[in-house]
């Protein structure tokens, strides 16, 4: 299995809006758009963040389109984010999808941020190398309710 990160293209884009509207995906990574099933406001989303600095990725296995990546956000203040069609979860791409991203991108501190109970994005994230730092909570759109998160940080 090739995994690869590459610039996201226009065509990728219905790949990802199918991808984020998988009522299981939605419900696990929970803070999620409002609407996840408006289109105009996907397509404004990504025309916004494809204009700024920020690092955006396609995720290819094996030349598939399979989920993005991205690290947004102000210096020192970075985030990283990912996304995995769940056809293929479970199978270590996001660990390497994420790996690589983190080797792209070495400004540290980076962050992430997950859903308490998303015990695979934590795994995850702890494989490569972020740890817990902080406890929050935050309205989840895909569960309709305030829910526990953990602040992640990779600092070396």
């Amino acid at each position: 299995m090739q995994i690869v990160l590459r610039e996201v293209h226009d065509s990728d884009l219905p790949v990802f809006f199918r991808q984020m509207n998988d009522p299981e995906a939605l419900r696990m990574a929970a803070f999620t758009p409002k609407d996840p099933a408006d289109r105009d406001a996907f397509d404004a989303h990504w025309e916004r963040i494809r204009a700024t600095e920020d690092v955006q990725r396609t995720i290819l296995v094996d030349g598939d389109v399979v989920g993005s990546a991205a690290v947004y956000g102000e210096p020192g203040e970075r985030e990283v984010t990912y996304w995995i069609d769940r056809a293929y979860w479970g199978r270590g791409i996001a660990t390497a999808a994420l790996r690589e991203l983190v080797i792209q991108v070495p400004e540290r501190p980076l962050y992430a941020r997950a859903a308490a109970d998303n015990a695979g994005s934590l795994r995850v994230l702890d494989k490569c190398g972020f740890r817990v730092t902080a406890r929050a909570s935050g309205y989840a759109h895909a569960r309709g309710a305030e829910i526990d998160e953990f602040v992640l940080m990779l600092d070396a």
